[in-house]
């Protein structure tokens, strides 16, 4: 049989997959993705409550251009499939002594808030930080955050152009060090390191220029009506409306080679599926477990993991009362070293910060009973389903009490997600929820990008450059699909060798997970 040349395959339908997917669906290639859950996302998932889904991974939308791009690339507008919603208060802020500070997307506006609290000291600590973090932003994102390969040169260029950023570049300096010379006020100190979570860092370990992270949120957070699982549903739809095709429950045992180049796959049920190109979208430890030759790999440090709750629950009226929280509230623990002390030796935190999305108050208050996600930052699990996974310590809902929020959580077997159950869904992952770890002084430039030894196969997912987060993933699928349509004009396809088997037909079946 002669190879399908032509044909691309998609391993994975996170958003790294389904972002390549579609753009090059959109260029006119046969694409297909093979999911191995019964879901599109990725860690884009839900999970069900008596009040119908909760979301489960993501729970906004940060960077809104790199999606309209996406969108736009396939000749859609946004508009026409989704419809978000703009946040006023990015997140609410508790510490235990009753301090609270609602942050905005406007600068002036936060600090007038920050000064209100903390004072006036406070407020020009923030309008530096928040300059300086901005500056980096911006010089950062052309030689790093948009190109398929960073460009360590061009970021030195960058930096010299703005000398007083060079303090973030200190090689060595953690985030941590950092905020302690910007900040005079430790909870301030303590806001803003929690940033580096976002990429699965540890503030004590991050490197200074993760700061900047921060401007990806000020910049505007935005809620998918439906949930993020919308979001997710609205790309697969996308990706057949360019003539792609998405076989959910059809997990991959093998990518197929010829010398060192792509010919195929080899689903779990012995199909085989013959294709020129393949772009993996799942952690990069599990690939060289797909390869017909699995060279020696050598560990590597993993980003952090959570303990995650989902489930529907009721705000009594005492205490801090139901108008308490934002869609986004964060409950800080007293001491941060508490919490990332222990996160950095690999264990569960002593006095861990809890971060809650409200799902049901984007469009205001419910009346009775709504929807939650807490997340508590764990570290990486060493095996699936481990049974020597230390437990969590905390009982959040204990620790809201202490705060004064008062929950009545209604909870089934699978509210609770831990890192090994993490592990379990993502094969090879360890339960890290980001790939590997962005700690340390060359971590951006360690990361793997999305062309591989092996031709044809390319890579995408928030743990390939530019690293993790929805826009990211969004940006990592655009670099993969850039380089396969690339390959598809430079090197001769024809050279492919014949593959023997038969071609699929039908969809590999795959159980549910405990905690879909």
């Amino acid at each position: 049989m002669v190879v399908q040349k032509d044909r691309v395959a998609v391993i994975g339908a996170g958003m790294g997959g389904l972002a390549a997917a579609i753009r090059l669906a959109a260029a006119g290639c046969d694409v297909t993705v093979f999911e191995a859950h019964d879901w599109s996302g990725g860690k884009m998932r839900v999970v069900d409550s008596p009040l119908g889904p909760v979301d489960a991974g993501p729970t906004v939308l940060t960077l809104r251009p790199v999606l309209e791009d996406l969108f736009a690339a396939a000749g859609e507008s946004l508009e026409g499939h989704l419809q978000l919603q703009r946040l006023t208060v990015l997140a609410r802020h508790f510490w235990r002594d009753g301090t609270s500070l609602d942050l905005m997307p406007d600068p002036e506006a936060n600090a007038q808030a920050i000064g209100a609290v903390f004072g006036s000291r406070a407020r020009a600590d923030f309008l530096r930080f928040n300059a300086e973090t901005r500056a980096l932003f911006d010089a950062f994102r052309a030689p790093i955050m948009d190109r398929a390969r960073p460009d360590p040169a061009g970021a030195a260029r960058a930096a010299l152009a703005h000398l007083h950023l060079l303090p973030w570049l200190r090689p060595g300096r953690s985030l941590a060090q950092m905020l302690q010379a910007r900040f005079a006020e430790p909870r301030l100190r303590q806001l803003f390191g929690r940033y580096a979570t976002y990429v699965g860092g540890n503030p004590l370990r991050a490197p200074a220029v993760l700061g900047l992270i921060w401007q990806a949120e000020a910049a505007g957070v935005w809620v998918v009506h439906g949930g993020m699982a919308r979001l997710a549903q609205a790309l697969a739809d996308l990706l057949a409306r360019k003539g792609g095709s998405l076989r959910l429950g059809a997990p991959v045992a093998r990518v197929l080679t010829s010398g060192s180049a792509v010919r195929g796959l080899r689903l779990t049920d012995g199909t085989e599926f013959a294709c020129g190109q393949v772009v993996f979208n799942g952690d990069p430890e599990a690939l060289p477990h797909l390869l017909e030759a699995q060279p020696a790999q050598k560990p590597r440090p993993r980003s952090l993991s959570a303990q995650v709750w989902t489930f529907a629950g009721e705000v009594a009226k005492q205490g801090l009362g139901r108008k308490a929280l934002a869609y986004h509230s964060v409950f800080f623990g007293d001491d941060p070293r508490a919490e990332f002390g222990p996160l950095a030796r690999g264990h569960p935190p002593e006095d861990p910060t809890l971060y809650i999305c409200a799902q049901d108050r984007a469009t205001g208050l419910p009346d009775g009973p709504e929807r939650f996600q807490f997340i508590l930052n764990a570290p990486p699990s060493r095996t699936a389903f481990s049974q020597t996974e230390a437990p969590c310590k905390t009982d959040p809902f204990a620790r809201l009490q202490a705060f004064g929020l008062h929950l009545t959580p209604h909870l089934r077997d699978q509210s609770l997600t831990t890192p090994a159950s993490f592990a379990q869904m993502f094969p090879h992952s360890q339960g890290a929820l980001y790939g590997r770890s962005p700690d340390g002084a060359l971590a951006t430039f360690q990361r793997p990008t999305a062309r591989t030894k092996v031709t044809g196969l390319y890579m995408a997912g928030g743990g390939v450059h530019p690293g993790a987060g929805v826009p990211m993933a969004l940006r990592s699928g655009h670099h993969a699909a850039q380089a396969a349509l690339s390959d598809r004009i430079s090197v001769p396809m024809s050279r492919l060798m014949a593959m023997p088997g038969g071609m699929s037909t039908g969809s590999a079946t795959v159980a549910r997970t405990p905690s879909r």
